[in-house]
């Protein structure tokens, strides 16, 4: 009974099409964010399209197809944007604060997708925290968890 519940639910989305991802969606708001942060330092590179379309793909369980309309979408998004807030409002109404933290998180991936952390990056995200509630000591522990991990290569 569960199996045909199961393929019930998957019908039904199929039947669907693709997600749309509207205005007030908050993978559309995180991905702009994540945008903006590979933009930030004035290149991009293989390397952060890569990071951005993992991450994308990873924390929103998207297909391969999925993950790149978004990632396509995120960038239009970014640069109608007047400011960080209207993000960050639309993932304060959609997040709980483990989910925030795992975008700050996802943020710090970004950064650290070339192997290197421009100064206005680190403004980025720490502006990005201080809109999501989220603590200093809390980005900066993922700064220096997720920095550590790409400096020995893990």
């Amino acid at each position: 009974m569960l199996d045909r519940l199961r393929r019930l639910v998957a019908d039904l989305a199929q039947a669907e099409g693709p997600p749309e991802f509207t205005e007030d969606d908050h993978r559309v708001a995180a991905a702009a964010l994540l945008v903006h942060i590979m933009k930030a330092d004035g290149t991009v590179d293989a390397a952060e399209r890569a990071t951005l379309h993992r991450i994308i793909k990873d924390s929103f369980g998207l297909d391969d197809d999925e993950a790149e309309r978004l990632a396509a979408e995120a960038p239009t998004r970014d640069d109608q944007a007047i400011d960080l807030y209207g993000f960050t409002s639309v993932l304060k109404r959609h997040l709980d604060r483990d989910q925030r933290l795992h975008l700050i998180e996802m943020m710090w991936k970004m950064v650290f997708a070339d192997g290197a952390m421009s100064e206005l990056e680190d403004n980025i995200v720490w502006r990005v925290a201080e809109l999501l509630g989220i603590s200093t000591r809390d980005r900066v522990l993922l700064k220096q968890r997720i920095g550590g991990a790409t400096e020995s290569g893990v």
